[in-house]
């Protein structure tokens, strides 16, 4: 992801994520973050017939990795798109040598807990009310070895 695909990625996260969407200070604090040799991020993005149509986040810290944000266009839901997205965000954990990665996920987005149970991530707990401002608790999963899950199709970042 680069600086240019941030108003795409809002519409699409609003459209997405209405009651608690990312910001655009937001992105653009995590992608400070994405670049060089102090990098502690990894942001990406796919595109079908130039439109972007999918992203997602990972931050470094240590030997944890963490899923900031996942998402895929409605009409591609289910298609495959979004393990394509976490393969990427494995490899990632994986060049940054993450030991663990960890997630948060919304407790009535089964569809996507489904999709971390696939990729071997565990829930270990609940988060009361994390996201606001609905009052939605979050599932905490982990994944306690990200380069056995890390394959699949590169996306372009």
């Amino acid at each position: 992801m680069r600086w240019w695909d941030i108003d795409p990625v809002l519409e699409l996260e609003k459209d997405l994520f209405p009651e608690d969407a990312w910001s655009r200070g937001m992105f653009w604090s995590e992608l400070a973050h994405s670049r060089g040799a102090e990098a502690t991020r990894r942001y990406l993005v796919a595109e079908t017939d130039g439109r972007i149509v999918g992203y997602a986040g990972l931050v470094a810290a240590g030997e944890q990795g963490d899923v900031q944000t996942i998402a895929v266009a409605r009409e591609l839901q289910g298609t495959g798109l979004g393990g394509r997205l976490l393969t990427e965000l494995l490899r990632a954990a994986t060049a940054f040598e993450c030991h663990e990665v960890m997630l948060e996920c919304r407790v009535d987005n089964v569809r996507a807990q489904k999709l971390y149970e696939r990729f071997g991530f565990e829930p270990i707990g609940f988060r009361r009310g994390y996201y606001q401002p609905g009052n939605v608790d979050a599932l905490v999963m982990r994944l306690t070895d990200p380069s056995a899950s890390a394959q699949g199709t590169d996306i372009n970042g």
